[in-house]
């Protein structure tokens, strides 16, 4: 804006009108203040706003997720309603949204698992499209159905995290383009499993690949355990953390090239110089409160930032009040006196995959067997830095 420009006489009016068409510095400034949703249509107003626009989308990379819980007011899943209300209001254009629900409520749309008790459950077909509604087209969208889920509340990072071992919950985790950062979603069933497949999910040949979150389907189906050893094998040379599980169902994407009640694996691959993870395996015999937090103290070694760091539980079944004498939440409550500000989320699922190990910058690290990654009645804890 010329500093000589002079609005004497000028209503008020024709001054926010020339200063919002011509200074981009202050309508950049004003649409940091704005949700994604709304800016996407703000982009459309004029060549300026929009390419004011595109700078501020860029710069926003800061993780952010929905979540819920208890039984719905509301037709379909109570995550679906959340999401629907306050996606809107985000602060990010997501590239890759990872969604776990409960599988009590939520029939996926190849579960094989039937729904045992007589209640309402939320269907794929509607919940799916309608998941797929909400998010920007290019999305990534992996949605996963497990016996249990542990979320943190919207809305704070250092909010309490809940254990659900049974009723309704959900959350989404959002994950922006970063800088930096390079996550890829793949999908591998008996038919499509090969050394190109798995390179070009990044998953071999990837100096760079960082973190590997891992969940299996159908696992107990003649065939399963041998075909998940085919992607763990070359997983467990890599230097990258491992961490995940096997799940009841995954609902999204669509499994277009196997058929209902096949096995399978899906997951994400974190690649890129900023991602650091770490991750802890609380034992068979970790079985009390003060047994559990040392355990979890392990991971501070890895010194990783609090910023921008998301932390994943990924327990048996068999763990979470059953496995403490019916004390509830002691592994989450755990998790947050260690790391207060780090949000926690994962599941109760059917056997868990991961290990100790630390990646960082300047890591070393020893190859690990795929039997060893492998685990029943135990928890996963890791943490994972985005830079």
């Amino acid at each position: 804006m010329d500093g000589n420009t002079d609005f004497s006489g000028v209503s008020d009016e024709c001054t926010a009108e020339y200063i919002l068409s011509n200074v981009a510095e202050v309508v950049e400034r004003i649409l940091t203040f704005v949700p994604t949703k709304s800016l996407l249509q703000i982009a459309c107003v004029c060549r300026l706003w929009m390419n004011c626009a595109r700078r501020v989308l860029r710069v926003q990379q800061k993780l952010t997720w929905v979540s819920a819980s208890g039984p719905s007011n509301y037709d379909g899943h109570a995550l679906c309603h959340s999401l629907a209300e306050e996606v809107k209001n985000v602060y990010l254009l997501p590239k890759t949204v990872l969604v776990m629900v409960d599988s009590e409520t939520f029939s996926g749309q190849d579960s094989c698992y039937k729904q045992k008790k007589a209640r309402k459950t939320h269907h794929s077909p509607d919940s799916v499209e309608e998941l797929n509604r909400l998010f920007p087209n290019g999305c990534d969208i992996m949605a996963i159905a497990t016996p249990g889920v542990v979320l943190t509340p919207s809305g704070s990072h250092s909010g309490p995290p809940k254990e659900f071992q049974e009723g309704e919950a959900g959350y989404a985790i959002m994950f922006p383009r970063m800088e930096g950062v390079d996550i890829r979603p793949f999908h591998f069933c008996k038919r499509t499993i090969s050394e190109s497949h798995l390179e070009e999910a990044g998953l071999v040949n990837n100096p760079d690949l960082r973190v590997v979150l891992l969940f299996g389907y159908e696992a107990y189906k003649p065939g399963a355990a041998r075909f998940l050893n085919q992607v763990l094998e070359p997983l467990a040379r890599s230097k990258a953390l491992i961490a995940g599980g096997h799940v009841e169902n995954v609902f999204s994407p669509e499994r277009e090239c196997c058929g209902r009640g096949s096995y399978g694996v899906v997951g994400l691959a974190l690649s890129g110089p900023r991602i650091q993870g770490a991750s802890v395996l609380l034992e068979q015999d970790v079985s009390s409160p003060k047994a559990a937090e040392a355990t979890i103290r392990r991971l501070k070694a890895a010194n990783l930032p609090e910023r921008n760091t998301l932390g994943f539980m990924f327990a048996c079944v068999g763990r979470g009040h059953n496995y403490y004498n019916n004390q509830r939440n002691v592994e989450a409550d755990t998790f947050r006196t260690v790391f207060p500000n780090i949000p926690l989320f994962g599941f109760f699922g059917n056997g868990e995959i991961g290990c100790d190990r630390i990646v960082k910058e300047d890591y070393t690290l020893c190859d690990t067997d795929t039997d060893s990654l492998q685990h029943g009645y135990t928890t996963v804890m890791t943490l994972v830095h985005l830079g």
